[in-house]
């Protein structure tokens, strides 16, 4: 069976249930993904209803109802034969409804997110073209390239008129000062957060009437240079992409805003966004403002590694996610990142490679979450795990011990 064949069988299933229960991961990938699926079972007359979770397990998942997955579930061995999944994870899951591009050989950490799989789907539904924008926030939420089937899909939404590709600041925020102040991905040394020194360049570079975004760029980069690795550098510029049909035009600040408000606990305002509604969009600001905040105060107050890996601690267990790849984007490792934090009795850890780094992470972290009575998994390069909080100390010996072979 093809990739496009199982988005076909997966879609003509969706379109035979009556009801859909629809659970989404929280990040801009999941919420965008499961959006795509909700935009087209609505069009066709289908009723559904969607939550949004930080994670899930196959107890959570009920046995006699139609349930689709978006952005988690491939991880799981054990769910119910009948649940659908659509999904870029590691595959673990053998259900009959299983859309996931590394079954087809397409690369699921760079080519394609579960956005880009749910977009797929989405076109065996109906006419559901102008959709691309929402596959558009998975790929830049998950940071992934455009390249392979991401560029497929971005070429087609040109094509048709629903992207608008530009070039400028690749940076989420209102203005060019919330786009430095605020700036995580990537993070900016000595720029991220001060919002004193972002006045100061700005002022620098602003004459009578207009800045001068390039002298602007070049002073950005010379101050950040000593602690920041050139991929992210480079990053602060470029291709940027305008969705007309979707409630905000720039691309990179709505996959923040819906990014943020899933992982604050806001997930349903993240998903209004991605359902086309502006109601809640000031408040979807407030969110993102705050929860990058806290980001860059934790990357700010990190409790210092040890000596035989890069394993960070932060006391706010809702920003590690962003806190890993802040610093595996931002900063020159040569190594994996792990960040730890704590969530009520248990602890998350997130795990990242730099550009240039090559370890199995989704392997190494499900095998050591495992052996101390937790759960991972994740992407080759990008992988989390929770594990009890009386079993941290140990998870972090063996990961110590795992990493320095």
């Amino acid at each position: 069976m093809s990739f496009d064949a199982a988005a076909a069988a997966v879609a003509d299933h969706l379109l035979e249930q009556e009801f859909v229960e629809v659970l989404a991961h929280h990040d801009a990938d999941g919420i965008a993904a499961a959006s795509i699926l909700c935009h087209a079972l609505f069009r066709e007359g289908g009723q559904f209803r969607l939550r949004i979770r930080s994670r899930i397990t196959s107890g959570d998942v009920p046995a006699d109802a139609a349930v689709l997955l978006c952005d988690f579930g491939s991880g799981l061995a054990d769910l119910p034969e009948n649940v659908v999944v659509v999904d870029h994870h590691v595959p673990h899951f053998e259900g009959a409804y299983h859309v996931n591009p590394r079954l087809f050989g397409i690369d699921g950490d760079r080519e394609m997110s579960a956005a880009g799989a749910a977009y797929q789907v989405a076109q065996h539904m109906g006419d559901n073209r102008d959709l691309v924008g929402l596959a558009v926030l998975g790929i830049i939420g998950d940071g992934q390239d455009f390249t392979g089937q991401n560029r497929e899909i971005i070429s087609d939404g040109i094509a048709n008129g629903y992207v608008a590709p530009r070039r400028g600041l690749r940076l989420a925020g209102r203005s060019i000062a919330e786009q430095l102040a605020l700036a995580i991905n990537p993070y900016l040394d000595g720029v991220s957060g001060d919002e004193a020194a972002v006045r100061s360049v700005i002022a620098t570079c602003s004459g009578d009437e207009d800045l001068d975004l390039e002298s602007l760029l070049s002073l950005v980069l010379l101050k950040v240079s000593p602690h920041t690795s050139v991929d992210a550098m480079c990053g602060i510029y470029g291709n940027t992409y305008g969705l007309g049909r979707e409630v905000l035009d720039e691309a990179h600040s709505l996959a923040a805003l819906i990014d943020a408000c899933g992982k604050a606990g806001a997930g349903d305002i993240g998903a209004s966004l991605c359902l086309r509604s502006t109601a809640a969009l000031p408040e979807a600001w407030e969110i993102a403002v705050r929860h990058r905040r806290a980001v860059i105060d934790a990357i700010a107050n990190l409790r210092q590694p040890e000596d035989r890996l890069f394993l960070f601690e932060v006391e706010n267990g809702t920003v590690i996610s962003d806190v890993a790849d802040a610093l595996a984007s931002s900063r020159p490792y040569d190594t994996p990142v792990f960040v730890i934090g704590p969530k009520g009795d248990r602890c998350s850890v997130s795990a990242r490679c730099p550009a240039g780094v090559d370890v199995d992470l989704e392997a190494l972290i499900r095998r050591l979450a495992e052996e101390c009575g937790g759960h991972g998994g994740g992407h080759a390069r990008r992988a989390g795990a929770v594990v009890p909080q009386e079993q941290i100390d140990r998870f972090r010996a063996e990961l110590a011990e795992a990493v320095a072979v």
